[in-house]
């Protein structure tokens, strides 16, 4: 069973930059789809982006769009999220989480994905 593993969230400025990773325990990511979703206090758990196993098809949100990236490394078995030109509405929790291996459409739902990790905070506040 994947195990997604978040890093890399932290206190950042308005304006500033920061890039998660989604590292893969247990077993590898191999060819899955991975998504990032994010969660704000008293808020759903939105979408973020999402990549495919072999990294040519994407999807961003709207509300990200010009400022995120999502990349991965097969080899490193990781999922990257880059994020720029942050503002306050970016905070939140940030999760990484795995679709199962048969399943490769790049869905926006979080209920398509079966593995999750713990989540990493975001903070963007001057």
């Amino acid at each position: 069973q994947v195990q997604p593993v978040e890093s890399g969230g932290g206190l950042v400025p308005p304006g500033g930059s920061l890039r998660l990773s989604c590292a893969a325990s247990g077993h590898t990511f191999d060819s899955r789809v991975v998504g990032w979703f994010r969660q704000a206090p008293g808020k759903e758990r939105e979408f973020v982006a999402v990549i495919s196993g072999s990294g040519g098809n994407i999807l961003l949100a709207d509300s990200v769009k010009g400022r995120f990236t999502i990349s991965r490394d097969n080899a490193k078995n990781t999922v990257y999220l880059q994020m720029n030109s942050l503002n306050p509405e970016d905070t939140a929790v940030y999760y990484c989480a795995a679709r199962v291996a048969y399943s490769t459409s790049t869905s926006v739902y979080p209920s398509a994905y079966n593995y999750w990790g713990r989540g990493t905070q975001v903070t963007v506040s001057s």
